[in-house]
């Protein structure tokens, strides 16, 4: 027998700590198997590191989390500002098991003003991978296009995607209706258009008034000049944004700030936030932080300035329904971070004091509401599990639907549901080929080998589901039945999900693992919780094959047709407007474009009227 490994050393905190400098810093925890438990900043490492292990005591969290401690890595840092900064990477990265979190969310909208000759406004979503200047986060989709719509009038930039743009042959209905000044054939100054950028981007920052005060010089210039026209265009911009600051104060001044509001309950916890841009009510949005355990309002919205400030810009004043542990070494990061001064005020009169009241009361009533979901969404769960005589509640469900138009554009859809809801991030579509078109089973079929292809290879990371929803009757859930089989796969429930007479809701019949046929009815907290799930997938799926159908009957049809190459095809789009007045184009007309011969004119016509069977090989369509 071989000798038995002898047990690591307990690890010696206080020894650990007195070891430590008195400079700041960032410290991990790690347990045994090298898992990272908690990620924290210090004033001073030997101090801060020191009180986990003196004789004060303790949160019942903490000292579960320090009871597994095994060993302690340190960073020392210029400064505790730079300490914060790293704290919040290493926490976004890491993602420690004892750390508050805010949850990643790269859906925050912005407005985008392009970096380019001819800058481009525009609603932004996700990555900001596009060169040029993001503002924001706002919000709500809702409050952008508000923004854009204020801007697209005063400035008249133009809104329009880089291919719009670059085949324009005669000006668009914005440029009719006043909200864009037409750069796309030359119909503004290179200079104007570039002064127009400027005025946006200080409206934007939030520096109206300087604004307003520049506006009226330049309409005193051209007055002068007896340029009365643009004066008079002048008069009525500096109108508007006059107009915009008398209803855009706050207890008397233009304001720059967000308002944040906790409620806690138990470790659930929502943090509400209330902007305000130049004085503008941008409206709310709610946060559901990961606490791990926290139950402190304090920390955890601590937790949330630091990190969420981290990632966005923070205003110049942060209003906090209540004080926050370090709120001054916070403030000084944020301050650093931002390039000017940002402050944390916690105690206010006048209207913000009734914003942050409003704050308050609606995080309590988002944070119940979410609550309340959450325990729908579990008595759902339970009703299923009861149905399907599970032997515990499914912690993942998928379900898989087919759309196409006649066999057209064949999509196949799968949404993943866990006990919180949709599992968005793992939603796949799969789009389906050779198959005959309109063959519902075989599209199933290929989709299902597909997202079951790595378990049947046994690859060691496939994740399955508790239970399967096809949607669809008895021929749907056959070929399900039979791709699993094939995997070898066993242990997930599969229920076909058929229409009821009428496809009336509620009344959809389940195919049981077991055989049986049930029609739970409209009150059935299972059901309620199927149809959630098939309707989700249903719409994944018809999005899908509409995009897909869409690219089929525009940009394709264009590049599968021979003898149009890249030139012709731009040539085309510039001369007739876009790909509709190409459509409308006679055959006269398309020969008249250089490079279009009357028999490509006439091919291509065919073409784009259905008419041409084989464009794609340069055939004559007879």
């Amino acid at each position: 027998m071989g000798k038995r490994k002898p047990p690591a050393p307990e690890f010696d905190g206080r020894a650990f700590a007195a070891a430590q400098p008195l400079a700041p810093g960032v410290y991990r925890m790690f347990d045994a198997a090298g898992g990272l438990l908690y990620v924290g900043k210090a004033r001073a490492l030997r101090n801060r590191v020191g009180s986990y292990f003196n004789a004060t005591p303790k949160p019942t969290r903490i000292m579960a989390m320090l009871a597994q401690v095994a060993r302690i890595e340190t960073t020392v840092t210029r400064s505790e500002a730079d300490a914060l900064l790293l704290e919040n990477q290493l926490i976004k990265s890491l993602q420690p098991r004892y750390n508050v979190m805010l949850r990643d969310d790269k859906s925050y909208p912005f407005v985008l003003l392009t970096k380019e000759q001819w800058p481009r406004l525009a609603f932004h979503r996700g990555p900001r991978a596009i060169p040029g200047r993001y503002f924001g986060p706002y919000p709500s989709a809702a409050s952008v296009r508000e923004t854009l719509n204020l801007m697209h009038k005063l400035f008249r930039l133009r809104s329009c995607e880089d291919s719009v743009f670059r085949n324009r042959s005669r000006p668009c209905l914005q440029y009719q209706i006043g909200r864009c000044s037409a750069p796309c054939v030359g119909l503004v100054d290179a200079g104007d258009y570039a002064e127009s950028v400027r005025r946006a981007t200080l409206f934007l920052e939030g520096r109206s008034q300087e604004l307003g005060d520049e506006l009226a010089a330049a309409m005193q210039a051209a007055s002068d000049a007896l340029e009365f026209e643009q004066a008079a265009r002048l008069r009525d911009l500096i109108a508007t944004i006059r107009k915009l600051q008398a209803r855009q104060y706050v207890d008397g001044r233009s304001a720059d700030l967000d308002v944040l509001g906790v409620a806690m309950q138990g470790a659930s916890a929502c943090v509400l936030l209330l902007a305000f841009r130049d004085g503008r009510n941008l409206g709310t949005r709610a946060f559901f932080p990961k606490t791990n355990g926290e139950d402190s309002a304090a920390e955890v919205l601590a937790a949330f300035v630091s990190q969420y400030y981290a990632e966005q810009p923070p205003p110049a004043e942060i209003v906090l329904d209540g004080d926050i542990p370090e709120r001054e070494l916070i403030e000084q990061a944020l301050t650093e971070h931002a390039g000017r001064r940002v402050e944390l005020r916690t105690s206010v009169r006048g209207e913000r004091a009734a914003h942050l009241e409003l704050v308050r009361r609606n995080a309590q009533l988002t944070l119940a509401t979410e609550l309340a979901s959450s325990s729908a969404q579990q008595a759902r769960a339970q009703a299923l599990q009861a149905l399907l005589g599970l032997p515990a509640l499914p912690a993942r469900i998928e379900c898989f639907d087919i759309s196409h138009t006649m066999g057209e554009a064949t999509v196949a859809s799968c949404v993943v549901f866990d006990a919180q809801g949709p599992v968005r991030k793992q939603y796949r579509r799969y789009n389906i080929a050779g198959i005959e078109p309109g063959d519902d089973y075989a599209a199933m079929h290929q989709a299902l080998q597909r997202r079951f292809r790595p378990a049947a290879e046994g690859e060691p990371d496939a994740v399955l589901p508790d239970v399967l929803l096809i949607d669809g009757g008895a021929g749907q859930v056959a070929q399900a039945r039979d791709v699993l089989t094939d995997a070898g796969i066993t242990g997930i429930a599969l229920v076909g999900v058929a229409k009821g007479p009428e496809r009336k809701p509620g009344a959809e019949t389940l195919l049981l693992p077991d055989g049986r046929e049930v029609q739970p009815g409209a009150a059935s907290p299972a059901l309620q919780l199927v149809q959630q799930v098939r309707d989700e997938a249903h719409r994944f799926a018809i999005t899908g094959h509409r995009g897909k159908r869409q690219k089929a009957r525009s940009s394709s049809r264009l590049e599968d047709i021979a003898g149009i190459g890249p030139r012709r095809r731009a040539a085309l789009l510039k001369h007739f407007g876009g790909l509709q007045g190409l459509k409308a184009a006679p055959v006269d007309a398309l020969a008249k474009v250089e490079g279009i011969n009357r028999a490509l004119a006439q091919r291509l016509w065919d073409s784009l009227h259905g008419l041409a069977t084989d464009a794609a090989s340069g055939g004559d369509g007879k």
